[in-house]
């Protein structure tokens, strides 16, 4: 059978290629409904990605957050029409003290293989998780990033001390956001505080107890835990500021991503005791319990809603190029990919 893959070749340009798709093995064929453009898309999609990096990973076709309908199942774990989020994540081996997507041999959609950016996504049963019939397709593309605050803030319970009175969140940004409002509904009790810099994004946190611009935070602060959701140049001074304001033996989750070594304030981590931990993407179980949540809290959706920036209709290669364009020019929120190819 044959499939139709986009593929971004260079930087802002892609093409297409036509390839067969194994209708006989053991693996399910999904078409993708809809898309969501990630940051780590972006950095392929613009050129941001070293040199020698993009070299090496094109041409590839993007996109790893997405949902959509399964056309045929050889399993019968799925029933054709069944809507399903697909995980990008594609381990070859099992271990008992490494999670799936710590594993240096798994395989990721748009990094290491193909991603979902295809008419048809040949996938293991096994990757994928149903979703609500009567879910919000446009919010449940992003699936994927939510995913990956719900595995880190598992992680955090394993490894943080018990008294989580006060818990931070530095990023006022998409990561921040979900990671902040994941933590609300798995700790109620705790007050959660974000920090950024922009007032008007900072106000979209309606759901936490209080937010500070990073450059007013009141006199005497302090917390019990953080989560560093930002990433980038903007790395450095968040983990000093955060190191600067945590309480002794406390933990801080690492979250964003930076392209380029971040240096950090060793003296005050040995003094403080503090445990730090870094999280990266998320598997299986980690989408079930996104999912499970989902259905448990239904205003969830609701609340993520308020970040889909832009919903856009694609049937041709200009179409997509135009949504990329469109996440480039964004300054917040989720850029949506309505697949119609």
């Amino acid at each position: 059978m044959l499939n139709t893959v986009y593929r971004l070749v260079e930087p802002r340009r892609f093409e297409v290629a036509v390839e067969d798709i194994n209708i006989f093995g053991e693996n399910a064929i999904v078409r993708p409904t809809h898309l969501s453009i990630c940051n780590a898309d972006m950095r392929y999609y613009l050129g941001t990605r070293d040199k020698k990096v993009l070299a090496k990973k094109l041409p590839m076709a993007l996109i790893h957050e997405g949902i959509g309908e399964v056309a045929f199942d050889p399993t019968g774990t799925f029933k054709s029409g069944e809507l399903v989020v697909m995980v990008p994540n594609v381990p070859v081996e099992e271990d008992d003290y490494i999670a799936e997507n710590y594993l240096r041999s798994s395989k990721f959609c748009a990094s290491s293989q193909d991603g979902f950016l295809q008419e048809l996504v040949e996938i293991s049963p096994k990757r994928l998780v149903k979703l609500p019939d009567d879910i919000n397709r446009e919010t449940a593309a992003f699936t994927e990033i939510v995913s990956v605050s719900v595995h880190a803030i598992s992680r955090f319970d394993k490894i943080a001390h018990a008294r989580r009175d006060v818990i931070g969140v530095w990023g006022d940004g998409n990561l921040g956001y979900i990671t902040s409002l994941f933590l609300k509904y798995e700790y109620p009790d705790s007050k959660i505080v974000v920090f950024g810099q922009i007032p008007e994004k900072l106000s979209d946190f309606t759901f936490v107890d209080e937010t500070y611009l990073t450059d007013e935070i009141p006199d005497g602060f302090t917390m019990d835990h953080a989560f560093e959701c930002v990433g980038g140049n903007g790395s450095p001074v968040a983990i000093e500021q955060i190191i600067d304001l945590i309480k002794p033996e406390s933990t801080i989750a690492i979250m964003g991503v930076s392209e380029y070594p971040v240096p950090v304030n060793t003296r005050m981590i040995l003094e403080k005791g503090i445990r730090m931990f870094g999280t990266s993407r998320s598997g299986v179980k980690d989408f079930e319990k996104t999912v499970a949540m989902y259905r448990d809290h239904p205003e969830i959706i609701d609340y993520l809603g308020n970040i889909v920036e832009s919903v856009n209709e694609v049937s041709t290669i200009t179409d997509i190029k135009n949504a990329f364009e469109t996440d480039a020019h964004k300054s917040f929120g989720k850029v949506i990919m309505r697949w119609n190819i």
